[in-house]
């Protein structure tokens, strides 16, 4: 891998981590035209896009860090320094127990399929192009039948545990974990925002257990030169993650996901198109 297509990948899963069209898809569709993923080793490329997710987990860390550290005071405090009953804790405090309960699923279904996961299944461009138009098309079911009236304060354990079980639907590759969990948000009443809000906030867990799993494992065979690869596109991805999570949130407030959903589908049909000339194989 070179420096160029270090700073390329970057800039993808920076820009696509975060919004609803799959940094998955994205990377491996720019890893195939590259060739940089190995038929015989393709857990080195799970490695890699985890690895460089560490970057945008930074991003997200930097951007929601007076939410987290509100969450996480009020958590501590009305938890372990001044125990209330679940049911009269402060909203901070309930958002900690929803983000804890929303990522249950996908840490039981992340280790139950971890084989599959790391396997050659999920770096599958038919598997990826089918899941980015499938799921564009849920996400129109939510943004034509969402009510986008519930706020952030309305939220329940109900929602964060449906919002939670969507989100495991992003291990499956060009689903998106942005993209799966704001339908879900849009489907339960939610606005736009909130249910952004809380896919953002969901995703630190998830991204951070990968992340530095993938790291130790990957540790074995990053030599010298690929570190200095991967460490630049992570940086690149974790700056370019903050202005897209900016971006995003600032679009959804006056904006429906339509142009994501199209996104999604010329995506898909265009990789099926190369597929089908054999410009790239599966």
């Amino acid at each position: 891998m070179s420096i160029t297509e270090a700073v390329f990948l970057g800039i993808i899963q920076g820009l696509t981590e975060f919004l609803p069209i799959s940094s998955t898809g994205h990377l491996t569709l720019a890893g195939k035209l590259f060739k940089l993923i190995s038929e015989s080793n393709p857990e080195k490329w799970t490695a890699f896009i985890a690895v460089i997710q560490l970057g945008t987990l930074l991003a997200v860390l930097v951007y929601f860090r007076r939410d987290l550290s509100a969450i996480a005071i009020a958590f501590f405090k009305d938890n372990l320094f001044a125990p209330k009953a679940i049911g009269k804790q402060s909203p901070d405090s309930l958002w900690g127990w929803y983000l804890i309960l929303a990522t249950l699923p996908i840490i039981v279904i992340g280790l139950g399929f971890k084989t599959v996961i790391e396997g050659t299944f999920t770096k599958n461009l038919y598997v990826i192009s089918g899941s980015l138009i499938i799921f564009a098309l849920i996400l129109a079911l939510g943004e034509r039948w969402g009510k986008f009236s519930r706020l952030s304060g309305e939220l329940r354990w109900p929602d964060a545990l449906l919002i939670g079980i969507a989100q495991s639907f992003a291990l499956i590759p060009g689903a998106s974990r942005s993209g799966t969990t704001i339908t879900a948000g849009l489907l339960l009443g939610f606005n736009r925002e909130t249910a952004a809000r809380f896919s953002f906030l969901l995703s630190i867990p998830a991204i951070a257990a990968s992340g530095m799993l993938q790291f130790f494992q990957s540790l074995g065979y990053l030599d010298r030169s690929l570190a200095v690869n991967v460490i630049l596109a992570g940086l690149l991805a974790g700056i370019v993650g903050y202005l897209s999570i900016e971006f995003l949130l600032r679009y959804l407030k006056r904006q429906s996901t339509a142009i994501f959903i199209i996104y999604r589908i010329v995506l898909g049909l265009f990789m099926l198109v190369l597929l089908n000339r054999g410009v790239i194989s599966p």
